[in-house]
């Protein structure tokens, strides 16, 4: 049959353009009846895998596509689709047999997902084999057939020679293996007594992480019993984490992690970021291990993740032994190239010779041949292995990922690696718990996990929210990663990342059943608590557009306002109340009287309208109609603002007056005081509109306290809008022709001020002045641009004063000089000080802070000077770094030498600056200027080197000049004598860090005499200098000086360092490797955040 072997590639009746890994079709010499375990597992329908057979009669006569009868596979309905296809192509003519599966076909909804593996199979019926064709597909409802449009082509299979035909018949069966789907009715619990956690975005690693923390069930039953009683409900991580698993233990449904994320104080982005997951799991459990300080769980973290390793030299001719033990929470394997983790384990032992050039200093005994290796003192309970699938890549500078084969067994006996393996052997068997797989490469993927939660071979598959049970074949084997030619393994990319394996005699200990008594009953009471109010806001807001939000104004809130309007709605104190919708005004109105304790008639509302000229002023309700609905009188304003008049508490008799909406205004008034600058609210009235205003002017001088008319000469203005109001000329007029002439109406503001003397010296003489004047007021935020983070001084400003005043006034506020301070716009796109003002500015501060939005924070930068804006703006501003001749203290400097200068004049300016923390005595007082890069030297900027040179080239986070004094003996050099780079490092030449420095090396240096030298310029003891090693560094890659110390260095290897512009590319400089001590942890990628949880 070799004619039905050719290559044919899987598709679906949508799309013809996919790909599948394995495509070849293979013929199988099979028993015509079905294997035991090809059947289904038993009747339930959320089975994983089943085979189920579609028998197609009258098939020469197919021309429409034929469907199955379904097979309900993961509570899905599965379907085998045949039709006829038409090839297109010039490979293959005439017609083909077309075999798909169809999955959830009649479904209408677009959120579902299913993972699945088939073989596809047609039945020879001559021999009872089986020729079939493999695919491996996410089904969901774009895509939710996949198959073959070229199976087999038509003639074959009508051919009865070929057997696949009888009496007009054909036998097409399939075998399908599915994941458990997303996005449908999968319930969990009902299927394996577990549930899920939800995915926030990208949080599939820490989802993984979670259920194995909440699997080890000696850990769960510490978690729950650590005190957070008084704990922040929103900041504790202790307590989010006691609720993670309480309701992983006992809800139906998949578990949120928003609250756990927030207690970590993370952000939105913090969530949506993938993180190392080795880095957060010890991160999380060094959390935990401070949560239980001093409190009935303390230890429970190292006793059980703790192991010890002991570090150790053994020279080989003499009897001495280095030793050093330390502990370990995990252990990460190196899988490149193993067949095992026992060989990764054989790897991490391995013992590394030393001899020859590398011989070890055994003290008094002198160099000798030596090994250096590990070994392991002590296994911890819960054994962490983390197998290293990501490692760094210096050449791309990023992570790459290793799918390297890796197998690992589901018991491990781990004797042969420990020091001093006594007592009972079961002790170093450890048994296999958890699984930790990613799939995808080293710019992401998806994380699940495989749990075996009792420690019985019963495995589960936790992908996020769904649940769902596996074989130990699904597990374990199909997750050594690697190429493999089962076709039912997943894809070559998915593979194991982390192994959880547990001490095989502890296992009931630690796994033991976490029942309700294990939880103390004040943290289940709290977290009840939290559930009942949670139901309570989440009927609320499922609620929420039944019901509206008023919001009460007293007339209290409106004295001591001084700007327009009778308040600010932003700041203003209110009373919120939720009211029906559908309530009515009699209502609304008895709620009122029953929340104030008084009578309906002593109280009425003033609904606060948004005037066309966007003031906010009362106006009178339609409340006449008792019975009108909610709705209807607030126009259906969301929130509804409406200010409550109320009858004076100490005349509880009496009821407010009656008031005509034909025949009476409400007016409110405002006293201004030039004087104090300052606007006095008054009160309102009801008014007739025949009413003379003259009438009540004695009233309005009472209230302001003022001698009355004629004694008190008022001016009387309508405040309409910001910066507009209009003066009332003739108040001996009734109220209606005023109204005719200002329109006056209700809610209007009357602002009354005395009549100015001639002579009065008021900087705002009168109430149009005052509101002028508060129209062009704004609050700029001032903030000094060399501190971070500085939060600044707010002041409030006039839009129209000068570069001088501006000057003037934040002088004042700092008690320095005008002349000594230099503004600086805001940057437009991102916050930060941009341009600098010329203090010959001709604009106002409204030019500066221009192109601000109405609402956002107006920020201007400043910077104190030492000298004069005006002899500062004919100078260039340098900034470098300071070195102290010990190389211990660095500082920023910022020198001001004038412009066209060179590096010299630069010279003469920071000794005359009086910055430099130069010796009294014993310095040279010359100094030269290093471009560093990335913490290494690379030129020496000579005295002739414009700054415009030096400036236009500056930039860059690892980019920066420093300026240093000349050790004397560096000075003059003399023939065969050379400065050569030195430059600290950790463990790889490019993790550069700390203050590099020059040393000189001349003709005849031994390795020894450089050693001395670098150790004295860098002032280290004995006893730290044994830590570090000193290596030639060429083009990234060290030659390590070891313990050759009489070895004589050849000056002609090193080639000094170079003047600024010239290449310093192939020139060798020396690294110092040590640990650095200000960074615990190199990152692998530079644009992944470290992870930390930060409450």
């Amino acid at each position: 049959m070799d004619d039905l072997m050719e290559t044919t590639e899987p598709d679906s009746t949508t799309i013809n353009n996919g790909v599948v890994d394995e495509p070849e079709p293979i013929e199988e010499d099979v028993d015509p009846k079905p294997e035991a375990e090809e059947g289904p597992e038993d009747d339930d329908e959320a089975r994983s895998e089943a085979t189920f057979s579609f028998k197609v009669e009258n098939f020469s006569q197919l021309s429409d596509s034929a469907l199955s009868p379904h097979c309900i596979i993961r509570n899905l309905p599965w379907k085998i689709m045949i039709m006829q296809r038409q090839n297109q192509n010039q490979e293959r003519s005439g017609k083909s047999l077309g075999y798909f599966l169809q999955c959830n076909g009649e479904s209408e909804s677009g959120a579902w997902s299913c993972n699945a593996n088939a073989e596809l199979r047609m039945i020879n019926q001559k021999d009872g084999t089986k020729f079939k064709r493999n695919i491996f597909h996410l089904f969901y409802s774009k895509e939710n057939d996949w198959g073959f449009s070229h199976y087999m082509s038509w003639n074959d299979v009508l051919d009865p020679e070929k057997g696949f035909i009888k009496d007009d018949t054909v036998i097409f069966e399939v075998k399908v293996n599915a994941d458990a789907p997303h996005g449908v009715s999968w319930d969990s619990k009902k299927h394996t007594g577990y549930v899920g956690l939800k995915n926030q975005g990208a949080t599939c690693y820490m989802n993984s992480l979670l259920q194995v923390l909440y699997f080890t069930n000696l850990l769960r039953k510490a978690v729950y019993k650590m005190p957070t009683e008084s704990d922040d409900s929103q900041k504790s991580v202790g307590l989010a984490l006691q609720r993670v698993f309480h309701e992983l233990q006992f809800l139906d449904k998949p578990v949120g992690t928003k609250k756990l994320t927030k207690s970590f104080g993370w952000e939105t982005l913090d969530s949506f970021m993938q993180h190392d997951v080795q880095e957060f799991l010890r991160v999380l459990l060094d959390k935990l291990e401070i949560k239980m300080k001093t409190t009935c769980v303390e230890g429970t973290i190292p006793r059980l993740f703790e192991g010890k390793m002991m570090s150790y030299i053994k020279c080989k001719n003499v009897d001495y032994k280095s030793t050093m033990s330390e502990s370990f929470y995990d252990i990460q394997l190196n899988i490149k190239g193993k067949k095992s983790i026992l060989e990764s384990f054989h790897d991490y032992i391995q013992t590394e010779t030393l001899d020859g050039d590398n011989k070890y200093d055994a003290g008094t005994f002198g160099l000798q041949d030596a090994e250096k290796g590990i070994i392991f003192e002590k296994f911890p309970p819960i054994l962490h292995l983390h197998l290293m699938r990501f490692q760094y890549d210096p050449i791309t500078d990023s992570s790459v990922k290793f799918n390297d084969r890796c197998e690992f067994s589901e018991v491990l006996d781990l004797s042969k690696f420990l020091q001093d393996p006594s007592g009972d052997t079961e002790e170093y068997k450890y048994r296999l718990h958890a699984v930790l797989v990613h799939s995808g490469d080293n710019h992401g993927g998806h994380y699940v996990v495989f749990i075996n939660p009792l420690g019985d071979g019963s495995w589960c598959k936790f992908d996020d929210d769904v649940v769902s049970k596996c074989t130990k074949k699904e597990a374990i084997e199909q997750n050594f990663g690697g190429d493999s030619e089962d076709t039912t393994a997943v894809r070559h990319c998915t593979n194991a990342y982390m192994l959880v394996y547990i001490q095989q005699t502890r296992l009931d200990e630690i796994l033991g059943k976490v029942g309700e008594e294990d939880i103390p009953e004040a943290l289940s009471s709290r977290l009840q608590e939290e559930k009942k109010l949670e139901a309570i806001r989440r009927k609320e807001k499922n609620e929420a557009y039944l019901y509206m939000t008023v919001k009460i104004v007293l007339e209290d809130s409106f004295y001591g306002h001084q700007g327009n309007d009778l308040f600010d709605p932003e700041t203003v104190p209110s009373i919120e109340y939720r009211v029906k919708k559908a309530s009515t005004c009699k209502e609304f109105m008895n709620m009122l009287a029953e929340e104030f304790r008084c009578r309906v008639d002593r109280i009425r509302p003033w609904p606060l309208t948004i005037r066309n000229n966007q003031t906010m002023r009362p106006t009178l309700a339609e409340m006449d109609d008792g019975e009108r609905s909610m709705t209807e009188v607030s126009d259906n304003l969301q929130p509804w603002f409406v200010f409550l008049e109320m009858c004076p508490a100490d005349l509880p008799s009496i009821s407010l007056p009656i008031f005509d909406k034909d025949q009476d205004v409400v007016l409110f008034f405002k006293y201004y005081c030039p004087r104090t600058k300052k606007v006095l609210y008054m009160g309102h009235q009801y008014l007739p509109i025949t009413t003379k205003l003259s009438s009540i002017l004695p009233k309005l001088c009472q209230k302001a306290n003022l001698p009355p008319p004629p004694q008190s000469k008022l001016i009387l203005w309508e405040e309409i809008k910001p910066n507009m109001l209009e003066k009332i000329e003739d108040v001996d007029q009734p109220l209606e022709h005023i109204l005719e002439e200002v329109q006056l109406m209700d809610g209007d503001i009357i602002v009354y001020q005395l009549d100015p003397p001639a002579d009065a010296d008021y900087e705002l003489p009168t109430a149009r002045d005052y509101f002028r004047d508060l129209f062009y007021k704004v609050e700029v935020n001032f903030c000094d641009k060399n501190l971070p983070n500085d939060p600044g001084f707010n002041l409030q400003l006039s839009q129209r004063i000068n570069y001088d005043q501006l000057a003037k006034k934040v002088a004042d506020q700092l008690e320095t000089e005008p002349d000594l301070l230099q503004f600086f716009k805001s940057q437009s796109y991102r916050d930060g000080p941009g341009q600098a003002l010329r203090c010959n500015f001709e604009g106002t501060l409204k030019d500066i802070i221009q192109y601000f939005r109405p609402k956002q924070v107006k920020r201007v930068y400043y910077q104190r000077l030492q000298i004069s804006i005006s002899e500062l703006e004919n100078k260039k501003q340098f900034k470098c770094l300071w070195i102290s001749s010990n190389l211990k203290e660095e500082k920023e400097l910022v020198l001001y030498p004038n412009r066209n200068s060179n590096v010299g004049d630069l010279f003469v300016e920071a000794l005359r600056s009086g910055q430099l923390d130069l010796p009294e005595t014993g310095g040279t007082k010359k100094l030269r200027l290093l471009e560093i890069i990335s913490n290494k030297i690379f030129t020496i900027c000579g005295e002739e080197i414009s700054l415009d040179v030096l400036l236009s080239a500056q930039g860059g986070a690892t980019k920066s000049f420093r300026l240093e004094e000349i050790p004397a003996d560096e000075l003059i050099l003399g023939e065969g004598e050379i400065l050569v780079p030195v430059a600290h490092f950790s463990k790889e030449v490019y993790t550069t860090f700390g203050s590099p420095f020059l040393i000189k090396v001349k003709t005849g240096d031994t390795v020894e005499s450089i050693r001395r030298r670098i150790q004295e310029r860098i002032s280290v003891s004995d006893k730290e200098w044994e830590k570090y090693r000193l290596a030639v560094v060429l083009n990234m890659k060290p030659l390590y000086f070891e313990e050759n110390e009489n070895k004589h260095l050849d000056i002609k290897d090193f080639r000094g360092v170079p003047q600024y512009g010239s290449s310093s590319a192939g020139r060798p400089w020396i690294g110092l490797e040590h640990a650095n001590k200000a960074n615990k942890r190199s990152r692998y990628s530079y644009t992944e955040k470290a992870i930390k949880i930060y409450n």
